[in-house]
């Protein structure tokens, strides 16, 4: 008797895989990037076909493959999850803090920057327009670790 393919085997680590993977996408997104709920949502339906793919090869081995190939996908699997959840919940919170850094509507220290040209440009600058009427400028900060 010819054994099935055990696609479910396959499908919870490709899952496993996008759910690490797809961070670099959902992080751009506030909602999923506070909390990756978006990533356990994959790593969770991954796991779920993982233990029916192993459930089917080792209840059914005769029907069904996927004795070693499941227990080295699942055993990446959880490596993979392992991983994901170390650098999310700790290597991240690892970023110093921004105690400093003004809040939204407060007035922003001075300071002055090079442009892309190397001229320098003072937040003052920016602020008061060439026919001295008041202008304003808008600041992004962007998260970073340098």
């Amino acid at each position: 008797m010819k054994r099935n393919w055990n696609w479910s085997l396959w499908a919870g680590f490709l899952f496993a895989l996008a759910g690490f993977l797809s961070y670099t996408f959902f992080v751009q997104f506030p909602l999923t990037r506070d909390f990756p709920w978006a990533n356990f949502l994959l790593f969770g339906i991954g796991g779920i076909l993982l233990i029916v793919g192993l459930t089917r090869a080792f209840g059914k081995p005769k029907l069904y493959r996927g004795k070693v190939f499941g227990t080295i996908l699942t055993i990446l699997s959880v490596l993979v999850f392992a991983l994901f959840s170390y650098i999310v919940f700790y290597e991240l919170k690892q970023l110093p803090a921004s105690a400093e850094a003004p809040r939204v509507g407060q007035k922003a220290p001075e300071f002055t920057l090079p442009d892309q040209n190397d001229k320098q440009v003072a937040l003052a600058d920016l602020i008061l327009s060439p026919a001295g009427k008041p202008g304003g400028a808008v600041l992004i900060f962007y998260r970073g670790f340098w």
